[in-house]
């Protein structure tokens, strides 16, 4: 169990599953033992995106226009539905997900460019669209930061969902988008036990940080709320009232949730990994996630990927409307402005106008 704590101590996944898309796949020694092999070390690698605002027309999510400084996220979350997402780069969606970082190094020059020019039309961007744009290694590179700049110089609207207490240090920049209704940062609370966290989400903030950046980001007048996501039946279902609750005392005034999401590679990850540390709740969460899921682990299908459907899925959605109604928060943050929105130095061109 020592060696088990260890591992879930600094990465989620336990393995690299074979990548769907490739031929070749390296099978480690029979007598191989992850509890005892040397964790890799996390990789940054460059990557060479041209642009970096990308579009979506899905039915069911709420914005068009995403951005993401990063490919891969070392918070290492075993349930991350961006997985899959690595096999487009040649990567496997288990350790190297969380291992081999892509880092949009020139995001910032990028984002400026796409706003400078007459063809974007003034819309929220969406900032963890699909990787946590404030994980670790932001605090050092700062590109989420130096793109908020950008943001706030255009005043364009922007949506954040972050699990890292680190969005509090960008607290100036939020504020000043706030001024002028262009903000919404939603904090991600799968659960309140540190314990949980620490195997489910191993390099994500702890419950107590992520209450705490609620508390100042409320404090400071930038509109802050919870999302309780992602919902796993059997394991954290019954949590969504205390998080609800805890999270309106820390301020927060808007909510929402989902529930798991296992496309792909995600599913075998997680069977796994509740295998592993949940052996005697495995059976319970598979089934009630495939009684959701019409008999399977996934379904896709738009409008019910996020919620699932049947009695479980009913029961989890008025659980979260009952305990968000008694907690005092609303179901969803305001409507973000783009009325505000300028091209970057038209304030000095229209002096001579």
């Amino acid at each position: 169990m020592q060696a088990e704590r260890i591992i879930a101590a600094h990465r989620g996944a336990l393995e690299n599953p074979a990548n769907r898309f490739e031929k070749i796949f390296l099978e480690p020694d029979a007598d191989w033992n992850p509890e005892e092999d040397v964790l890799p070390r996390t990789q940054f690698l460059k990557d060479h995106s041209q642009t970096v605002i990308t579009m979506n027309d899905s039915p069911d999510i709420g914005f068009r226009a995403g951005l993401n400084p990063y490919r891969g996220c070392e918070h290492g979350c075993i349930y991350c539905y961006a997985r899959p997402t690595h096999e487009y780069l040649g990567f496997s969606a288990g350790l190297d997900f969380e291992s081999k970082i892509m880092v949009k190094e020139d995001a910032p020059e990028l984002l400026r460019a796409e706003l400078s020019s007459p063809k974007w039309q003034p819309q929220v961007i969406f900032m963890s669209g699909v990787t946590d744009c404030y994980q670790p290694v932001e605090r050092k590179l700062k590109l989420t930061r130096r793109c908020l700049e950008v943001l706030a110089e255009f005043r364009n609207p922007v949506a954040i969902v972050t699990k890292n207490a680190l969005v509090a240090r960008d607290v100036d920049l939020l504020g000043e988008l706030a001024r002028h209704n262009a903000v919404q940062v939603m904090i991600s609370v799968t659960s309140l036990d540190p314990a949980l966290r620490s195997i489910m989400e191993p390099r994500t903030s702890p419950p107590a940080a992520r209450l705490e950046t609620i508390r100042k980001l409320a404090a400071a007048g930038i509109p802050v709320g919870v999302l309780v996501a992602p919902i796993i039946p059997g394991l954290t279902d019954h949590e969504v009232p205390g998080i609800l609750k805890a999270a309106a005392a820390a301020g927060a005034t808007s909510a929402g949730y989902t529930v798991i999401r296992l496309p792909h590679a995600v599913a075998p990850l997680f069977e796994q990994w509740l295998g592993t540390h949940f052996p005697d709740k495995k059976d319970k969460v598979l089934n009630r996630l495939r009684a959701m899921r019409g008999g399977k682990l996934y379904d896709a299908q738009w409008n019910k990927r996020f919620s699932g459907e049947g009695i479980f899925a009913e029961q989890i959605a008025q659980m979260f409307e009952v305990a968000r109604r008694k907690a005092g928060i609303a179901n969803e943050g305001g409507e973000l402005s783009t009325a505000a929105f300028r091209r970057a130095g038209s304030t000095q061109l229209s002096l001579f106008s």
